[in-house]
Formats: structure tokens, C-alpha cells, sequence
């Protein structure tokens, strides 16, 4: 119902405006002109006041004015202008002989007509901006940008609307295939990429001679955000791109056959566990020592290079306990030795509690020699140089458990050559709740070749 009272006022709208705009006037007209002609026959009169000869004359009035609205030689509204921004050039030319220089990537095109021509040349699927290069041999041409659109009544300017383009015979080298990782810091640190394979290490790019000649390698370049899924074993990331560079590491605009290239990723997780050494620095106050050390956790998994895990035997984390009085708890961040990537844990909670202080003193501790070069051979010069007694000051609780193995004494020749020095004596000890002091700060040594 709501529609046929729409089309019903549609046609009554109709109705008024040509009586408003053209039979009412006519009529108006025609008895003006009786008026003036009152003597003429009754005939003529009869005639022009006929309700039919009034909608034929109105009929062909509407019919001519309509004709002369559709050919515009009346003309009721000002064309307007509409911009097409970045629009796309298609390029016309033999794509696997030559090479195209100079050309933009997208123009400007202006529309000029009606309102309605201008909304269907936009609304348009088939309307495109080419430039024809076919023919065209290699060296520089001037050529003209050409726009088309199904819609008649449209006038168009583009802007560029001409360019001069440069065409080279294409040509093809063949270039060895690098890969490169993107955003490895974006790997989850627990895994490690161990090989990466592809099936060629060969690629073929083509394009103009010069800008062959700038080309120094060609890069898969694999982005780590584009591995499906992080995890262990071998993962294939399909479509890794290929670009090509010159000296400077700039990229080089030459088509490169393959150009993408599919990538075969083998993804470990080396780890290992190893104690957590809490390490205390310091001394604490007059008469007390460290009686036990609690820890929440003893041992953390290491993730890293394979090779420097070997050599990781313990995470050591140092705390504070200078002029400590009382018992204290501390939180300490582990921090990662160098080639490790990951912990399975970041940071501990150290609960160090103080007792009275006691000592031991362990007798005849050998002194051993560290980092002397390699060719020379060290020698005490007397019986005093060889051994020494050591200090322990701990709880009694502690120092009742260490024995003189426990005790580690030595002498640091890092960098010493042939000759007699005097050199200071360093102790250190398994248990690090104890302190260790040796009773002979120097010893007389003797260096020579071996």
C-alpha cells in the first residue's frame, strides 16, 4: 500500500507541475487572445478552448523543451568537477623484451560534466588510465596519458597528462641467493634457529644493463613475525620475499626470477639447569656471621647457544651484606651470562640470617698458581711460598663443616714474565657463609721458563 500511494502522489506531483508550469499559462494565454478576437467565428474559439487541443499543444511543448534540454541548448545547471586521486597507469608494452624508465606510478585525473555523469564515471568498474608503448623501440619518447570511461557526456583532463619515458633492451644475470633475518629479537628467546635451507641458492634477475651492474647481492629476506608457529623442529614459511641491493645496501628495482622463494626453518631449544649461587659481598656487622642462607629457588634452566651452555656450571647472583646486623630478606634479579638467551626464572628471594661469630684456622694449605703463560713454570722460594694458614670465620655451625679440601688458596700470575716477585695470596672457600683470610698476605716466588 505505502508504494502505490508513493507512485500514486508521484504522478499527481507530475500533474501539478505541467498545469502549474504550462496548461495554466496556455489556457491563460488563449483567452487573452479570445478576448481580443471576441468577433471572430465560434469555431476558433470552440477549437482553442478544447480540453484536447490544449494537452496536444501542452504535449508538444513539454516534448520540445525536453529536446532541447537533452542536447544542452538549455542549459539550466554549471558543469562541475570531480578529482580522481592515484589513480593507476597501466602500461602497454612487451614486458619480456623491455624495460620502462620514467613512467609514475599513478596520475591525477579530473572529470568534468553533471553531477550524475560525474557520480556514474566514479561509480564505474571499466573506467582505466593507460599509456601505449607498443611499437615503441628502445631509446626516449615522449607519450601521452589516455583516460576512458563508458559515460559520453564526461571531458577529462589528466595531470600528467604526457611523460617522457626511457625504454631498454631487458637483459638477465644470474646472481647467488643470501638469506637475511628480520626482527630476530621478536624469536622466543628459549629457541634457536640452527640451519636454514631453501631450494636454490640460485636466482636469475632481469631488467636494464646499468641497473644489472648495481646489483651486488640478492637477499631472501625472512621476517620472524611470518614463522607460523615458534616451537621446536622444522617449520616451512612459505612466499619469503627476495630483494636485490647494490653496494650501499640500497634496494635495486630489478625483477627477480623467482621472486619469492619458500624457506625450511630447524628450530631448537638448547637448555640446561644449573645451581643458583647465591654470593654474599661484604661484611657484615662486628662479631656475627651468615649462618644460613634460604633460598626460593636453587637452581634455574639456562636457554642458549649450545657451545656456551658447556661452559655454564652455575648462575651466580651477589648480595649486599655490608654491616648486616640482623636477619633480612632480599629479592635479587639473576642476570644471563653472555650466550645465554633466556632463564626459566628471572629473579630469587634470599633469606640470609646471622649468628655469633666463630673461627677455625686450617694449616698447610698449598697454594696453587692461576694464568700463568703458557712456557713458564712457577717456584716458591722457600718453604713459607708453598703454604699458608688460613682463617675461617663463620658460625660455629658452618666452620665445624668445612674441611681443609673446602679451602682453596692461590696466587694470580696473570701477565707475570720471567723473574722473583712478591705476590699477594687469595683464598676462597666452598662454603659461602664462611669468611676465608690467609695469616700470609705475600709470598716470594720464582719464575722461569719450563
Amino acid at each position: 500500500m505505502k508504494i502505490l500511494k508513493a507512485i500514486k502522489s508521484f504522478f499527481i506531483g507530475i500533474w501539478k507541475f505541467f498545469d502549474k508550469i504550462i496548461i495554466f499559462p496556455i489556457t491563460k494565454l488563449i483567452y487573452r487572445i479570445t478576448s481580443k478576437f471576441s468577433n471572430s467565428g465560434k469555431k476558433f474559439e470552440n477549437w482553442l478552448s478544447s480540453t484536447n487541443t490544449l494537452l496536444f499543444i501542452s504535449l508538444i511543448l513539454a516534448v520540445a523543451t525536453f529536446i532541447l534540454i537533452d542536447q544542452k541548448k538549455l542549459v539550466f545547471k554549471d558543469n562541475n568537477a570531480k578529482v580522481l586521486k592515484n589513480q593507476e597507469l597501466k602500461v602497454l608494452y612487451n614486458e619480456e623484451a623491455y624495460v620502462v624508465e620514467g613512467l609514475p606510478e599513478t596520475v591525477d585525473v579530473t572529470l568534468i560534466g553533471s553531477k550524475t555523469d560525474l557520480y556514474i564515471a566514479d561509480q564505474s568498474s571499466t573506467h582505466e588510465v593507460t599509456v601505449d608503448l607498443t611499437g615503441l623501440k628502445p631509446g626516449t619518447h615522449k607519450v601521452n596519458i589516455n583516460y576512458s570511461q563508458n559515460v559520453g557526456n564526461i571531458d577529462y583532463m589528466v595531470n600528467p597528462s604526457s611523460v617522457t619515458v626511457i625504454i631498454y633492451q631487458k637483459v638477465s644475470k644470474t646472481m647467488t641467493l643470501d638469506m637475511d633475518l628480520i626482527n630476530q629479537d621478536k624469536l622466543d628467546k628459549r629457541l634457536t634457529i640452527d640451519d636454514v635451507k631453501y631450494d636454490t641458492d640460485k636466482v636469475v634477475i632481469k631488467g636494464a644493463e646499468h641497473r644489472l651492474n648495481e646489483v651486488t647481492s640478492v637477499k631472501a629476506l625472512l621476517d620472524i613475525d611470518n614463522i607460523p608457529e615458534q616451537k621446536s623442529g622444522n617449520i616451512t614459511v612459505k612466499d619469503v620475499p627476495l630483494k636485490a641491493y647494490n653496494a650501499k645496501g640500497d634496494v635495486v628495482d630489478v625483477e627477480i626470477v623467482p621472486a619469492k622463494i619458500d624457506v625450511n626453518l630447524s628450530i631448537s631449544s638448547p637448555s640446561k639447569e644449573v645451581p643458583i649461587k647465591v654470593i654474599p659481598e661484604g661484611n657484615v656487622t662486628f662479631g656475627k656471621s651468615i649462618s644460613s642462607i634460604n633460598q626460593s629457588a636453587t637452581k634455574v634452566t639456562v636457554y642458549g647457544d649450545t657451545e656456551k651452555l658447556k661452559d655454564i656450571t652455575s648462575i651466580p647472583v651477589t648480595v649486599d651484606v655490608t654491616d648486616l646486623k640482623d636477619t633480612k630478606e632480599y629479592k635479587l634479579e639473576l642476570k644471563k651470562p653472555v650466550g645465554v638467551r633466556s632463564l626459566s626464572i628471572n629473579n630469587i628471594t634470599v633469606k640470609i640470617t646471622l649468628d655469633n661469630e666463630d673461627n677455625k684456622d686450617f694449616n698447610h694449605i698449598n697454594i696453587e698458581s692461576r694464568n700463568l703463560a703458557e712456557g713458564l713454570v712457577v717456584q716458591g722460594v722457600d718453604a713459607n711460598s708453598t703454604q699458608v694458614t688460613v682463617t675461617v670465620k663463620g658460625v660455629k655451625s658452618v666452620i665445624s663443616s668445612i674441611q681443609a679440601a673446602d679451602i682453596n688458596a692461590y696466587i694470580d700470575l696473570n701477565g707475570y714474565k720471567e723473574g722473583e716477585y712478591e705476590v699477594p695470596v687469595n683464598v676462597e672457600g666452598m662454603d659461602v657463609r664462611a669468611s676465608y683470610t690467609s695469616k700470609t698476605q705475600k709470598v716470594k716466588i720464582k719464575i722461569i721458563k719450563g
